[in-house]
């Protein structure tokens, strides 16, 4: 394996199982630059050495971008590396975020954290020697759930929550579509039942309009002029019959139904090309009717070519019932992105026929029919009395105005919304979010007595940390008149036993402010209770001992 598949190699390795992209590089390069020189300020305030700064800006550095593939190791190692080298505190807050987000599992989170702060406690004990242990474990406790575990547990809350955010949204579009086939299915048998109403009412009605027409038409006591309207009915009535075998077709299988072949040169098209013979039909009756076609004519889609179809052939029904013998133009015009279809009549010629029998749903249906392929129809009365209505139908097929189904949560379904998402892995998902009770009751009363354990423990800690904090400035600190009582020459023991153990955080590093110690002394430091009036200085009793005696003490201000 050459060097170049080998970097590759140790890239894919380092990404993980998550997609990392440059984006998400630089920011973890960003996060780890900003924590690395937090962390160096941090160091040179505890006056650390050159390679103490190095070493903690390096490894804080690796950690952030371990922390993708490696959260349990990274989360300890840092939890250890912050008891020793203080600039690495920084970090811990980032890899307890990244831990609690991606170790699965609730006992290996646990696990990992308790591990994490067991590494902390104990680095922190060994390596601080001027604290008494069980302070340095309070304070490091503290430290590790203000860093560490708090990050951990937020960043688990919102992973969970995203987690269920998503498995919601997909659950919801699943329940959707199943919906929407049920749906589609009932339409399904609702479209047969209804078929099978029609072929069995309609179909047997026009058949007998059509045998008794025919019958009609060949009886010798009739006129030419009688024959030829009842030939005209009889035609009516063949057309209706293909027309109602085309819908029954249309709505029971989805698809429009076969013409007989001997049957096929009957009927008219049923599209641009049929309007020409609808019209035809129109003058055969006796109504004057005018056709007239503009621009390039151009094809249709299907759907389209029906919807001009069904427009003329409407409006002029409309025509003949409501303005009888009125002239009616009929007129195409090819547009070059739609074909506008006008059909325009006059007011009637003579008072009407008397009572009209309309659905009232001839132009509603229009209207649905032309918005369906992405086009529209416009009817209304002109201003000399009569009717016009007017369709524009694209040449191409473009579905408007069917907007998505609203689902549950008052959203829209787009079929874009998870695209490019990995497929949910349902049991992991169930893993991660089942509570382990029995009902909803007992999750609850597990939830809020864990947080009620929780406080209290905390409680605990801080009243004992506080206690801790008290008996320390006590240890600390003592007044004027028993800095004057000790006397130099006084046996060591003696005096020790007379002062406080002074081992406090109040006196940390005090012993070496002051004036020169003597060679080969070992010195005790403390606090003046009655201090100075300048809020900025403290006064420091110190007290140096050799060869098992006192042989100095002194009394100097330092700096807070």
């Amino acid at each position: 394996m050459d060097a170049t598949a080998r970097v590759r190699a140790g890239w894919d390795w380092l990404k993980g199982p998550e997609p990392w992209t440059r984006r998400m590089l630089a920011g973890d390069l960003a996060l780890a630059t900003v924590a690395a020189v937090l962390g160096l300020g941090v160091e040179e305030l505890d006056r650390g050495s050159g390679a103490r700064m190095l070493a903690s800006a390096v490894l804080v550095v690796a950690l952030t971008l371990l922390r993708r593939r490696l959260p349990a190791a990274t989360l300890v190692a840092g939890s250890a590396l912050s008891a020793v080298l203080p600039g690495a505190l920084l970090v811990t807050g980032l890899l307890g975020w990244s831990a609690g987000r991606r170790i699965e599992g609730v006992g290996r989170a646990l696990a990992a954290f308790s591990l994490a702060c067991v590494a902390a406690v104990g680095l922190g004990v060994v390596s601080e020697s001027e604290m008494r242990p069980l302070l340095v474990i309070v304070f490091t406790t503290l430290l590790f759930i203000v860093t560490t575990v708090m990050p951990g547990l937020a960043s688990r809350y919102w992973s969970q929550r995203r987690t269920l955010l998503r498995a919601l949204q997909e659950r919801n579009a699943q329940l959707m579509r199943e919906r929407a086939m049920i749906a589609g299915q009932a339409r399904l048998l609702e479209r047969q039942r209804i078929a099978q109403d029609m072929h069995d009412s309609l179909g047997h009605q026009l058949a007998l309009i059509s045998v008794h027409t025919g019958a009609l038409e060949v009886d010798p006591k009739l006129t030419d002029r009688q024959r030829e309207a009842v030939g005209v009915l009889r035609q009516a009535s063949v057309a209706a019959m293909h027309e109602l075998r085309e819908v029954v077709g249309i709505l029971r299988d989805g698809v429009a139904a076969p013409v007989p072949v001997e049957e096929a040169a009957q009927p008219a098209a049923r599209g641009v090309a049929g309007i020409a013979g609808v019209v035809e039909s129109a003058r055969g009756a006796g109504t004057p009717v005018g056709l007239a076609t503009t621009g390039q004519p151009r094809p249709l889609v299907a759907a389209c070519d029906h919807a001009a179809y069904r427009i003329v052939q409407e409006a002029l029904t409309n025509a003949y019932k409501h303005a009888p013998g009125a002239a009616i133009a009929v007129e195409l015009r090819y547009e070059d992105d739609s074909l506008v279809v006008e059909i325009a009549n006059g007011p009637a010629a003579g008072p009407g026929a008397g009572e009209v029998v309309s659905g009232g749903q001839g132009l509603t249906g229009l209207r649905e029919r032309a918005r369906l392929v992405g086009g529209m129809v416009h009817a209304g009365p002109t201003e000399d009395g009569g009717f016009r209505v007017a369709g524009v139908l694209p040449y191409g097929a473009e579905p408007a105005g069917v907007e998505d189904a609203a689902d549950d949560f008052g959203q829209r379904l787009r079929p874009h919304v998870l695209d490019g998402a990995p497929p949910m892995d349902w049991a992991a998902v169930d893993r991660e979010l089942t509570v382990p009770s029995r009902s909803r009751a007992g999750g609850v009363a597990m939830g809020c007595g864990i947080a009620f354990a929780a406080g209290v423990l905390l409680l605990v800690a801080l009243g004992v940390a506080i206690a801790l904090m008290v008996g320390s400035f006590k240890d600390g600190m003592i007044d004027r008149e028993e800095y004057d009582a000790v006397r130099i020459g006084t046996a060591e023991q003696e005096v020790r036993d007379r002062l406080p153990s002074g081992d406090s955080v109040l006196t940390s590093g005090l012993d070496r402010k002051g004036p020169t110690r003597p060679a080969g002394s070992e010195c005790l430091a403390f606090l003046a209770a009655d201090g100075p009036s300048d809020l900025g200085k403290d006064l420091v009793f110190r007290f140096c001992f050799a060869d098992g005696k006192l042989v100095d003490k002194q009394a100097y201000e330092v700096k807070q």
